[in-house]
């Protein structure tokens, strides 16, 4: 990755299975949206392997965006959620919000809430800033 440009999201397998969709991308903030078809348990409940899989995509997509205009990419160190309130059905919204952007670890706040704006899920996610390959 050259010095100062920024890395553009990329959907992986998993995120186009889960049916993500990414409406804004900067190292600051990520915003996606998720349906919660597809992505349930077997009570009818979203997933909260979904909520996290979909909370580390975002802030990890924010290092990586931070990261590339350092000519570095990220690597996942440690991410934790908390899980608020359940939802059966509609779309779900994931904002990642960077608490700190370094030269060497970068971390986001990911919430995910519900159509009506409810908290979801609370993501925090640690990257590790390193040389890209």
């Amino acid at each position: 990755m050259a010095e100062n440009t920024p890395w553009v999201i990329e959907l992986g397998e998993l995120d186009r299975k889960m049916g993500v969709v990414v409406l804004e991308q900067s190292p600051e903030r990520v915003v996606a949206t998720m349906p919660v078809s597809g992505n349930t348990q077997s009570f009818g409940l979203l997933h909260g392997g979904a909520s996290v899989a979909f909370g580390e995509a975002l802030g990890s997509w924010a290092a990586v965006i931070h990261a590339s205009t350092l000519g570095k990419t990220a690597v996942g160190l440690d991410i934790n959620a908390t899980h608020h309130k359940g939802v059966r059905a509609g779309l779900v919204t994931g904002v990642a919000t960077a608490i700190s952007l370094g030269r060497t670890v970068a971390s986001h706040e990911v919430v995910i809430s519900n159509d009506a704006g409810e908290r979801l899920c609370t993501v925090r996610i640690t990257n590790l800033i390193v040389a890209a390959p």
